[in-house]
């Protein structure tokens, strides 16, 4: 059976179990992109949805891009991220559609701070917070920035942060950037960038779903205790904690 043959197969399979129409799925194909070949925008139909998650909603959209805007092998550490916000200011580096900010935001964050590269992500997360406001923190959005290079001159950056959310893509060669960025390679500079960031006794999580990322703590310079966790699945997040004991 050919591809094209397996996949109308599928479909028919899906629409008949789950009584839907062949209009309500949404097929994505994940290729390796080589140089500087990008995923594009798929459509723009905007087939958004609202999806509950523990407390909050989060906005997905189905047609529009590869990915839906929400990565469901992290949902626990969303709840971590509210778990550890009360009181805390929090820093969402990488911050996607802003639904590490929504978890710090209802876990009662004083304040918050999401950085990314993309206006149209920083547009998602402000909606996603709306989404779910009232909620009572004050909330900071960073004009359209490399995560890598902000977080580089920490003196400048005002109040140091006492809790950290950092999920790196695995790869990015995005024109707004200046070279490529590597989660496997680039990390232990990224960690040690996030920890130059943090108040004494601030809580840095960085988390990727990079299949061949090891984590290399010996890299990492500093006064810091690290703890990782990993869990083995077809979408693999390891998860690293990073506690800085100061100056």
């Amino acid at each position: 059976m050919g591809a094209a043959a397996w996949e109308a197969e599928v479909r028919e399979a899906l629409c008949e179990l789950l009584g839907i129409s062949p209009q309500d799925i949404f097929w994505k194909r994940r290729e390796q992109k080589k140089g500087r070949l990008q995923y594009e925008k798929l459509d723009a139909t905007r087939r958004e949805r609202a999806i509950p998650e523990g407390e909050n909603r989060l906005l997905v959209n189905l047609a529009d891009y590869l990915d839906t805007g929400l990565f469901l092998d992290h949902r626990d550490t969303r709840r971590l991220v509210g778990e550890l916000a009360a009181e805390r200011r929090v820093l969402n580096l990488f911050g996607y559609t802003g639904s590490f900010t929504v978890y710090a935001a209802r876990g009662g964050a004083r304040a918050s701070t999401t950085v990314d590269l993309s206006n149209t992500y920083l547009d998602w997360a402000r909606r996603n917070l709306d989404l779910n406001a009232p909620i009572p923190s004050a909330i900071v959005w960073s004009a359209p920035t490399c995560c890598a290079s902000w977080a580089r001159p920490a003196p400048i950056r005002g109040r140091a942060t006492t809790s950290s959310s950092w999920t790196p893509p695995t790869f990015s060669n995005s024109k707004g950037m200046h070279g490529t960025l590597d989660v496997a390679r680039d990390h232990p500079a990224l960690v040690r960038a996030a920890l130059a960031l943090l108040a004494p006794g601030g809580t840095l999580l960085f988390s990727s779903n990079c299949r061949t990322l090891r984590l290399r703590p010996a890299e990492v310079r500093g006064r810091a205790s690290t703890t990782s966790r990993s869990r083995p699945s077809p979408t693999t997040s390891t998860i690293g904690a990073c506690t800085s004991a100061g100056g």
